[in-house]
């Protein structure tokens, strides 16, 4: 199965969705602002990175990991990478598309754009770095719950689940 964490600019929350499905930051408690940079995209995304289907790495289940950002196009970009998807051979079952964006808050989009869009860096970090701390348990609970169902979903026992824990876990935007 490949697995999508998906949002606007690809840089926060689903860098540390990715970063807690994979194992390299907690699931159980917030990390320190420092562990959040074991992603090497957290805060280090820029334009040409829209649109980027990023390779994060394959988990314990042998789905592949992967980060997006589609700005503010998801409701074009989705269903082109699932038409895709399928042209391409493959099965839409197979595809697990998540948006985090349900999980940032104020202070990650003040944060955030400060940093990235503006690039103020060093007024932007601290600002998004403590917003996605603020977050964290609500990123990790998502993740939480797209790993508990993943056996399921990939041994094939739900066939209509895929289609079911997609609409659950996507933003209505």
């Amino acid at each position: 199965m490949i697995i999508i964490y998906y949002d606007v600019g690809g840089a926060h929350s689903v860098q540390v969705a990715a970063g807690i499905h994979m194992g390299v930051l907690p699931g159980d408690r917030v990390p320190n602002g420092d562990e959040l940079f074991k992603m090497p995209k957290y805060d280090h995304t820029n334009k040409n990175d829209y649109g980027k289907i990023n390779y994060v790495g394959t988990d314990e289940y042998n789905n592949q990991v992967y980060t997006l950002s589609c700005q503010y196009a998801s409701k074009v970009v989705i269903p082109a990478i699932i038409d895709m998807y399928e042209i391409s051979g493959g099965q839409a079952k197979d595809l697990l598309l998540i948006s985090t964006l349900e999980t940032i808050n104020k202070t990650m989009q003040i944060g955030g754009y400060t940093s990235r869009r503006l690039r103020w860096t060093s007024i932007g970090r601290p600002i998004v770095v403590r917003g996605t701390l603020k977050a964290y348990p609500q990123i990790a609970e998502l993740v939480k719950q797209v790993k508990e169902r993943l056996p399921e979903v990939n041994s094939g026992k739900v066939e209509e689940m895929q289609v079911a824990f997609a609409d659950e876990l996507a933003v209505k935007e």
